[in-house]
Formats: C-alpha cells, sequence, structure tokens
C-alpha cells in the first residue's frame, strides 16, 4: 500500500496495527472461545421434552463448566470502600433495596476500538421469588456479540433468536420455574434485560460483551460509557417511545418501554466500577477522564490502565475517557478481508491536520435550540454559552437564523437575516430572553429550521442543541431524511447522559458531524473547534471512483462530507485482483478537487479478518434508517437475517439463556422493574410522569 500519489493535502489513513488488533478481538467473540468444557443440559435424557427442545435448538443452550478457582468473583468477594453506605446516610437519602447490585466493566482498547466485558450481577434481597427488568443503555455504535448467564459454578451461554421466537421460548421457561434471562434491543443505545425466577437470597450474574470503534476528534481518541437512560419526551397519542415514571409506577406512561426513577432523596444500592486497559500502539501524550474521578496507571509509554475511583461510583452520568496519541498512526487506505462467500473491505479517508489552508465558505447558521424542561438550568445556559460564542464569530458574508423549541416552535424572524452588528445584538436579546419548560417537540423544530427557502449561495448550516431526551427518534429522522435538501446538520449534545443515537444518527443522515459538552466541560474551545469546522468542510460532495474493483453494497451509501480532525470510513463488497486506483472527489470551497489512492488488492497487509463484522453492523444500521422513513416487510427480514448471520444483536433478534437444570418452585413470582437516578443535572420534577 502506498501513499496517495496526489500532491494535494488530503491523505487517506487508518491504523494498521490498530485494524488488526481489532480484528483479533472481533475474533475472539466466538462462541468456540477456547479454555470451557462444553457439555449439553439436554444429554443423557435427564429433562423431559422442552418448548426450547422441540424449537430444534437443543444443541445451542450450553452449559459451561468451569472449576470454581476460575469463577468470576461475586461482589462479596471483593472489598468495597465502607464510606459508601455512611457517605449515602449523611446527606439523608433513603436506600432502596433492589435486585441489581453491581455492574463491573472491564474495557480493553487496542487504538480505536474497544471490547467491553459488561457483568450485571443480580441477587434477590426478599422473601419471595422474583423476575428482575433493568432498562439500560449502551454506545448506539456497539454490537453485542455474546451473552452468558452464571449461576453459582455454572455458566450458560445465550442463544440469538429471532425476537418474537425468543419471547415465547423465556415466557415459556419462566412459567415452568426455570431460570432464564433475555437481552433485546428496544434503540440502538437502549435495551431491556430479563432475569427470571431468582429465588430469595440467590445470585445470578449476567455478561454480556460487545465491540465498538471509539471516536477520533482532533487527535484524541474518546471511549464512552454510558450508565443511565435519560427521560425521554414523548409526543401526545404516541405509544412507541421511551416513558419516564416514578418507582413502582410500571405502565403509567403508556409507552412500549417504560425506565422507572427513583425520586430525590431516595438512592439503591446499584454502584458501578469501570475498568479501562489501553493498547495504544503509539505513545499516548495525554489520558483523561473529563467526567469522572479516575486513577491511571502507566503501563510503559504506550499503554495505560484505567480505573474508576470507588468514591465516584453512582450511575447517573457517561464515563468518558480520552486519550491523545503522539504523531501521526493512520497509515492505510484501503482494508480486505476475502472468505468463500464474500470479499469485504474498508476504506479510511482522512483530513488533512489542520484548516489553514481551507477556504471559508460563507453560512447560512441557523440555531435550533431545545428549550423543553429537561434542559433546566446548567443544559441551556451551557447551550446558550455555545450560541453566544458562536454569533459573534459571523461576519457580513454570514446570515442567522434562531429557533426555540419545546411544546412549539418560534424564532426570531421569517428568514435568516444578515450578520450585521445590529441584527447580532437582536440575537443575543431574544437568546437571553429564552426559558426552559414544557414538552421536547423537536419535530418542530425541525419544520421551522429546513422548511423555508435557502440561500444557494451560503452553505446552509442547522445546528441542533439539546440533549437528545425524546422518545420518537424515528419520527426525527424521517423527517430529517424528508426535508433536508442540500443543509447540512451538525449536533449540538449538552448534557451528562445525552441521547448519543440520535444525535450522531442526525449528523450522519445530515452530512455533518456531532459534537458534545458535559455539564463539567467549559464550550468555549469545542465551540470554537465546532463551527469553525462547520464552515471549512475538506471535501464537500464526497464521490468515489473505485477504477477496477466492483463495488457494491457500501455502507454509508452517500459518503459524508470530510471535515478537519474526523475520519471517515466506508465499508462494502468487492470483487477484483492487483492493482488499481481509487479516486476521490469533491468541493474545497468553490474549488473541485481530485485525490488519486493507490490500491493493490493483493498485496502484503491488506487482508485484514473480522472487516465483514464491521460492515454487518454498518449495514444493519443503514437499513434500520431507511426503515424510518419507508418501513416494509422485506427490511425487517433483511435486518433479522444479517443479525441471524453475523450474530449481532439488532430490534428484531434477541439473545436468550436458559437453565434446564434448573427447577424452581411455583410461578416466576414478583416482576420487579429496577428504577435508576435521573442523570446528574436534569430536574425529576421536569422530566418524570409523577
Amino acid at each position: 500500500m502506498r501513499r496517495p500519489r496526489n500532491r494535494e493535502t488530503l491523505v487517506p489513513l487508518v491504523a494498521a496495527v490498530v485494524v488488526v488488533a481489532v480484528l483479533l478481538v472481533i475474533a475472539g467473540c466466538s462462541p468456540d472461545r477456547r479454555g470451557f468444557s462444553l457439555s449439553s443440559p439436554l444429554a443423557g435424557g435427564r429433562e423431559p421434552a422442552r418448548p426450547w427442545e422441540t424449537t430444534g435448538m437443543s444443541e445451542e443452550l450450553w452449559v459451561i463448566e468451569k472449576s470454581s478457582g476460575d469463577m468470576p468473583r461475586s461482589r462479596g468477594d471483593t472489598e468495597k470502600p465502607p464510606s459508601q453506605g455512611e457517605l449515602r446516610a449523611k446527606r439523608g437519602e433513603k436506600e432502596i433495596p433492589l435486585p441489581l447490585e453491581h455492574t463491573d466493566v472491564k474495557a480493553q482498547i487496542s487504538a480505536f476500538v474497544a471490547t467491553v466485558d459488561v457483568t450485571q450481577k443480580y441477587h434477590n434481597p426478599y422473601d419471595t421469588k422474583i423476575e428482575a427488568v433493568y432498562v439500560f443503555p449502551l454506545p448506539q455504535s456497539a454490537a453485542v456479540t455474546e451473552f452468558v448467564m452464571t449461576i453459582g459454578t455454572r455458566r450458560i451461554r445465550a442463544i440469538i433468536r429471532e425476537r418474537e421466537e425468543a419471547k415465547k421460548i423465556y415466557e415459556e421457561a419462566r412459567r415452568q420455574g426455570k431460570v432464564a434471562s433475555l437481552l433485546t434491543q428496544e434503540r440502538p443505545n437502549i435495551f431491556t434485560q430479563k432475569v427470571a425466577n431468582i429465588e430469595p437470597g440467590k445470585k445470578i450474574d449476567i455478561n454480556i460483551t460487545y465491540f465498538n470503534p471509539l471516536r477520533y476528534d482532533n487527535g484524541e481518541y474518546e471511549f464512552v460509557f454510558p450508565t443511565v437512560v435519560g427521560p425521554r419526551f414523548n409526543p401526545p397519542g404516541s405509544t412507541g417511545g421511551v416513558g419516564a415514571v416514578p418507582r413502582g409506577k410500571a405502565g403509567r406512561s403508556g409507552q412500549k418501554t417504560e425506565v422507572q426513577y427513583l425520586k430525590p432523596g431516595e438512592r439503591s444500592g446499584h454502584d458501578i466500577a469501570i475498568s479501562v486497559d489501553v493498547a495504544a500502539g503509539v505513545e499516548i501524550e495525554k489520558i483523561y477522564s473529563p467526567t469522572h474521578a479516575v486513577n491511571v496507571t502507566p503501563r510503559g509509554t504506550n499503554r495505560a490502565q484505567v480505573a474508576l475511583s470507588p468514591m465516584d461510583a453512582i450511575p447517573n452520568k457517561d464515563f468518558l475517557l480520552r486519550y491523545r496519541v503522539a504523531g501521526g498512526t493512520l497509515k492505510t487506505a484501503l482494508l480486505t478481508h476475502r472468505s468463500k462467500d464474500e470479499n469485504t473491505f474498508a476504506l479510511v479517508l482522512h483530513p488533512p491536520a489542520d484548516m489553514k489552508d481551507l477556504p471559508r465558505m460563507p453560512r447560512e447558521m441557523v440555531f435550533v435550540l431545545d428549550c423543553s424542561g429537561s434542559m433546566h438550568g446548567m443544559p441551556i445556559a451551557k447551550a446558550k454559552e455555545a450560541m453566544r460564542r458562536c454569533l459573534r464569530k459571523l461576519d457580513e458574508n454570514d446570515t442567522f437564523q434562531i429557533i426555540r423549541f419545546s411544546d412549539n416552535a418560534s424564532r426570531l424572524g421569517s428568514a435568516p437575516v444578515p450578520a450585521t452588528k445590529e441584527n447580532l445584538r437582536r440575537g443575543l436579546e431574544y437568546l437571553d430572553g429564552l426559558t426552559s419548560g414544557g414538552g421536547t417537540m423537536m419535530i418542530e423544530g425541525i419544520k421551522a429550521a429546513l422548511d423555508f427557502p435557502h440561500d444557494k449561495e451560503k452553505l446552509r448550516i442547522v445546528s441542533f442543541m439539546t440533549d437528545g431526551y425524546i422518545g420518537n427518534e424515528t419520527d426525527i429522522l424521517a423527517a430529517i431524511e424528508k426535508k433536508l435538501g442540500s443543509a447540512r446538520i451538525f449536533s449540538f449534545g449538552v448534557g451528562s447522559a445525552v441521547n448519543r443515537y440520535l444525535l450522531e444518527r442526525m449528523a450522519k443522515i445530515g452530512r455533518g458531524a456531532a459534537a458534545f459538552v458535559g455539564l463539567s466541560e467549559g464550550a468555549g474551545a469545542a465551540v470554537d473547534q465546532f463551527y469553525e469546522r462547520a464552515s471549512r468542510p475538506a471535501l464537500a460532495g464526497v464521490e468515489i471512483d473505485w477504477g477496477r474493483m466492483k463495488v457494491n453494497s457500501t455502507y454509508p451509501k452517500s459518503p459524508p462530507d470530510l471535515f478537519v480532525g474526523r475520519p471517515v470510513i466506508i465499508t462494502g463488497h468487492f470483487q477484483g485482483t492487483g492493482k488499481t486506483i481509487v479516486h476521490v472527489k469533491g468541493r474545497c470551497g468553490t474549488e473541485e478537487k481530485s485525490y488519486a489512492i493507490d490500491v493493490d488488492l493483493d498485496g502484503p497487509g491488506a487482508e485484514h479478518q473480522g472487516i465483514s463484522r464491521i460492515w454487518a453492523r454498518w449495514k444493519i444500521a443503514e437499513l434500520s434508517d431507511t426503515e424510518t422513513h419507508s418501513p416494509s416487510v422485506e427490511l425487517k427480514q433483511e435486518i433479522t437475517d444479517v443479525s441471524l448471520r453475523y450474530g449481532i444483536l439488532s430490534r428484531y433478534t434477541a439473545f436468550l439463556a436458559v437453565d434446564s437444570l434448573s427447577d424452581t418452585s411455583g410461578t416466576h413470582g414478583v416482576t420487579v422493574n429496577v428504577p435508576v437516578p435521573v442523570p446528574d443535572g436534569v430536574r425529576y420534577e421536569t422530566t418524570v410522569e409523577e
């Protein structure tokens, strides 16, 4: 693989060492993991026929037996800082006994890909048998590939099946008194875990394994582990959203998915431990968390062990870890994987290192500010701070518009106005007068931002300033797809546990970018970089000529604009051998640019295992986007087929584990929903339906 022959500054790059590590990690997620002895719990006629046997899947319901010395230690086996309970008592908080006791997160990072093992430790503190139900978040780009249920010294590996089939098997196993667990996806970043027939005093561990690529921005990688689902607003009459209700008030919201929240002054015993092993492959210049207290232990110059402080273990905000690496780490333009059935590739385009040579395009800036109740206090203050800073950076060639939305939408004027001193003064006064309250009717904000005529001489940039706490994401994404036109959408997430899935999908569909600012971070530097980048795309309207490669099924289907500091990755299937030239072209300011990349499909280092699984995860995401505005039976089946073929969880599939050897007495007992705290900085009374 050679560098681009072109003299221009665009450099298509990706870290070869990183990708190799990624693919080895992914390959390690196979159900055929070594080190266990597998035995079927249904062998030898010990159990009569059960529904999970007659479906032809008995050979997949394995009990994985391991010596007790190799078993993960339970929460009771580890030391816990004694000050946790004392601190709660001093704060006057009431502790609510709940079945979810502890979450343990262990992540391994190879440059920009994380493989994460999440262990949820359940126990039954009551005097009757229970079913525990927990709604929790994971990163929106996570590909969940493995699920194991541990009961004592026995481990039961889950199988993946179509969602409705898995639910029926789970319900029948629950009815028969079998210990069973079911994992379903409600949104790409929201999941539901059910564990049936936990007997009084008993413990059950659930282990979930997923991998996801890290965000790369301006020389820093960012690992995110979300710990709590933020309360969503759902439009009147909707039933398919995510409801927010008080503890013990199940069913009040009328939504398909429901999250229960602890009241002010209440705290569960649930806490979280996070450890991250970072293997950067090159020297780490800086590593830090902007959100939590962490302990960092260097392991040489290119590796570090990071652990969450036990004093910061309440799961009420996203855990962020950022690290900066020395020098350039992205070195290869094209990676491939050949198999018997298909050939898969991944092309990575990396932009110039800075913006000094990029022309500035006249902008039509449209700010859309979320003024709903969940933004009350610090979030809306941060959003206003960002908008003020950007308004002051506009010049006489720009125009701007300010739109607010909550229950409805209103705006500064009927059309964007020139960025004169007088108009900017009016805009700042209008911004200062905006307050938070009411629901989150984002659809009204989208209509107001995209429906008015566009000045073709200017680059229209629509920036949404929001926490994304809505339940009707599909309606929002479908509206953007329909009304976007030539606009670019830049999402600016503000808060401690923002809806990253929605904001990043909005930006992807809108051919823009997303940025996030936590409540403890200053918005200044992020805003300056964010909006300078928006006005100076390195390459807009990207088109690719694949040369002699016969390419199909590429994702994303339409390449996004290329911005400084953020690479673009494209995956797909191909046919062809030997050498060819890939041409990448687009617009930089008013000038057309073209770049050539020499590609050797048979060259050393071009072949990498695991690219096919990355492709499958992105295909499901693209199909799901299409389904938001054009649902069909065929699309649903295609998503299901990809999920089952590649073993990746989707909204139409589920992971199921049944312990056929368990035999608890009576019915499944009482269903206990696990309530969670509202995210840090969010007011309970403005977001939860009392």
